[in-house]
């Protein structure tokens, strides 16, 4: 059963309180977030996150374990056939380029890294399929560098709360206002949170503002909440 914060949001708080708050309630509510990502060493990941785009995780977790099994390192996923490696994932979202990817990103792996998954967002983004998003999710959870990878759970949390400027329009610009506003040290914890914000009460569609501890603060909810009008007698 969940309880709902009564008190009233202040739409015009300052944003440096407004950070200071949230990150409050999730340290002491959440001080644990991880990936839902299953993987057991940074290859596993990588693989996972650059099929993770534009999928769920849960949908990527079923399809992993087979994957992992017939290819697992990037040795063996750089001479896999492009039709095995596809029949493996076809399931989730562009099979077909992922499994290009998968296989162009070993190989790179292989030929220019010496098999070991780089700790730079810059050589990260050299590999095929993987973008700064893919890029940020691997540099904080396997290096726990402070990157903020922006996804579309973070990019709406983000916005609906009121972290971030009306025209930080593009996940890079969203990116960089967390950055800027988020401690170093808790910026890798501060991707999950956010993300699982989105993932589970801050939804897209219908958000839980009942279930939400997080409305005091929460602009879209001020805004959404139903006027009461006043009646002069």
């Amino acid at each position: 059963m969940f309880s709902v914060f009564l008190g009233k949001c202040n739409i015009f708080m300052l944003k440096k309180e407004r950070y200071q708050l949230l990150i409050k309630y999730f340290t002491e509510n959440f001080p644990v977030a991880e990936t839902e990502l299953n993987y057991s060493n940074p290859y596993e990941l990588l693989v996972a996150v650059i099929l993770s785009a534009q999928c769920t995780d849960k949908r990527i977790n079923q399809v992993t374990p087979a994957l992992f099994k017939r290819f697992p390192d990037a040795a063996s996923l750089s001479k896999g056939e492009f039709e095995e490696v596809f029949q493996y994932i076809r399931s989730v979202s562009y099979p077909n380029n992922k499994a290009k990817h998968l296989i162009g990103m070993a190989k790179m792996l292989e030929q220019d890294f010496n098999s070991e998954v780089p700790s730079t967002i810059e050589e990260l983004q050299k590999m095929p399929g993987v973008g700064r998003k893919t890029a940020n999710v691997i540099v904080s959870v396997i290096y726990n560098q402070p990157a903020m990878a922006v996804d579309t759970h973070v990019f709406r949390v983000s916005h609906r709360i009121g972290l971030v400027a009306k025209s930080a329009t593009t996940p890079l610009a969203v990116e960089k206002e967390l950055i800027r506003h988020i401690p170093e040290e808790l910026v890798p914890v501060a991707h999950h949170w956010l993300i699982l914000h989105g993932r589970y009460i801050c939804v897209a569609r219908s958000p839980k503002c009942a279930e939400c501890k997080l409305t005091h603060l929460c602009k879209f909810y001020e805004k959404s909440i139903p006027k009461v009008p006043i009646i002069k007698s």
